[in-house]
């Protein structure tokens, strides 16, 4: 059975703000044309191996095209973001309408805990494992209320590197208990929550001319992993785990501190 993702189409995407380091120096300078070519083109790869959902842009959200930040589903259970900074809580009624008629069951966040969705919640594939980031955007107070609500284990990840705000920015889970990952993006006793329950031989180490290019913030399909970028060396590291690397660059999205992951969000 293919995938279901949600996608928001980027006719409003633009830098409008700055946010995070990404976006600094940024504002204005979004190609429109060029960033509905890349999303289109992305889109289309996409779309033949798994089901696109999409949502419909809105002119005062430039940001509502990276729907990895709506919230987490998982097994229809829906829990809406909380964002941290007010340029985007203005997109957290229209996730929340969205997914009215997708989730079986929606539960809000305690008052006052920031939690930005999938950015920072990744499933381990086959697992009942969740790995959850903060430090920048997510509260760490999310996490056991995410672990009690969805009922599973969650292994907290604190983010350092500002640069690298949510945890698909620099974690990429694959499968077979494999992972893709930034090790600077973390502080030590997160690498060692990393290491003790990811085997040597599991772990792809991303150098830092990839994850400057956001080769972690990348779509896992099958054995297929849609990405921004990813160097001869990276790229032959993915290939000898037994994946296809797909480079689908989305550069003009990297202005606002997103790629590929961000521009998607897992429904199943």
């Amino acid at each position: 059975m293919k995938p279901s993702l949600l996608m928001c189409s980027p006719e409003y995407f633009g830098v409008r703000y700055a946010i995070n380091p990404w976006m600094e120096g940024q504002i204005g300078q979004v190609d429109p044309a060029v960033a509905v070519r890349q999303w289109t083109e992305f889109y289309s790869a996409l779309k033949r191996q798994a089901d696109i959902h999409l949502i419909d842009p809105q002119s005062h959200v430039p940001d509502l095209v990276f729907t990895a930040n709506a919230g987490l589903m998982h097994e229809g259970h829906f829990i809406p973001s909380r964002f941290k900074h007010e340029e985007r809580r203005r997109e957290e009624p229209i996730f929340r309408k969205a997914f009215e008629s997708r989730a079986t069951r929606i539960t809000m966040l305690p008052k006052n805990i920031y939690f930005e969705g999938a950015g920072d919640a990744l499933m381990q594939p086959d697992s009942n494992r969740l790995w959850a980031g903060y430090g920048f955007r997510t509260d760490r107070e999310a996490h056991p209320f995410l672990a009690e609500q969805l009922s599973l284990e969650v292994v907290s990840l604190h983010l350092t590197h500002p640069r690298f705000y949510h945890l698909d920015t620099c974690f990429c889970l694959l499968l077979d208990d494999q992972v893709m990952y930034y090790p600077a993006a973390f502080d030590e006793p997160s690498l060692q929550a990393i290491e003790a329950r990811i085997p040597p031989e599991n772990r792809i180490v991303v150098a830092e001319e990839d994850a400057v290019h956001f080769a972690c913030n990348a779509v896992l399909v099958g054995r297929m992993l849609f990405m921004n970028h990813a160097g001869p060396e990276l790229a032959q590291l993915i290939k000898n785990k037994g994946y296809m690397p797909i480079i689908q660059p989305v550069s003009e999205f990297l202005k606002a501190g997103g790629a590929n992951k961000c521009l998607t969000l897992a429904l199943d």
